[in-house]
């Protein structure tokens, strides 16, 4: 058995974690590969850190590509070959005409969650301007969807599974850069780093676009620090590095943006 209490002492996300922990266990019992459904970045990382310390088990994600969100986690004794290829995903395609009445991010993932599905079944949806989406799914549902997904917002859709080397996502390039600021706050960092005005990203902080390291902020103030990652849906992550305070006591902070 694996020390649980331990394991989840002082973490955030308590329930999501005593089900990792119990698919762990059973992976340790039955000697077999388990696949946790898909988790949240801050799920993930606080998974990996809590079992970051055990020896008799090890944690591989995936999410259909490198850069993915939302992943699965393959759970295997640590004699066990493990490799992204044990964690089982689909890829279904959600096509339409979208010219006429664009759907968002939210239309389509509001249309997946309403044919009756949880969100833990459901990992990163990619969205493909005016032909529809691309949508990552635990396997057992495709037939499921593909009956039932027929409609996002006023447009009807064709759902079918396609394979996963069709997915359509980019490399993220990098872009690095140097600030200078007068405060380490949110919306000025944000701001200077996705090259956008400093109000237009308070709008964001503040109607729940933004997260750092995963976290959802709506404080503009919250104060950042070198190693934060800064993600906002559609625009990239920003990367935090190194913060140097000048002879006029601003900070000149180094970036790397990731589009």
């Amino acid at each position: 058995m694996l020390p649980r209490e331990s394991l989840l002492k002082g973490v955030e996300h308590r329930e999501e974690l005593t089900q990792v922990i119990d698919r762990a266990e059973r992976s340790l019992k039955t000697w077999e590969v388990v696949a946790t459904d898909f988790l949240s970045p801050p799920v993930l990382a606080e998974c990996q850190a809590a079992f970051a310390s055990l020896t008799e088990v090890k944690l591989v994600p995936w999410g259909g590509y490198p850069q993915a969100e939302r992943n699965r986690l393959a759970i295997a004794r640590e004699e066990i070959p493990l490799e992204t290829e044990n964690v089982e995903i689909a890829l279904i395609e959600i096509a339409g005409n979208f010219l006429f009445d664009t759907a968002t991010h939210r239309d389509f993932l509001g249309s997946l969650l309403g044919t009756g599905i949880v969100r833990e079944k459901t990992g990163d949806i990619i969205v493909l301007g005016d032909r529809g989406a691309q949508a990552i799914v635990v396997p057992e549902l495709v037939e499921f969807l593909e009956m039932n997904l027929t409609q996002v917002r006023s447009v009807p859709v064709k759902t079918q599974r396609i394979d996963l080397s069709e997915l359509k996502v980019k490399a993220p390039k990098r872009q690095e850069m140097t600030s200078v600021e007068a405060s380490m706050r949110l919306d000025a960092i944000a701001s200077a780093g996705f090259r956008t005005s400093r109000s237009k990203m308070v709008q964001m902080i503040e109607g729940k676009d933004v997260r750092v390291n995963w976290k959802e902020i709506t404080q503009s103030s919250y104060t950042v620090k070198t190693g934060d990652l800064i993600a906002i849906r559609g625009k990239g992550r920003l990367e935090v590095g190194d913060i140097a305070v000048t002879k006029k006591q601003r900070y000149r902070v180094q970036m790397v943006r990731l589009v």
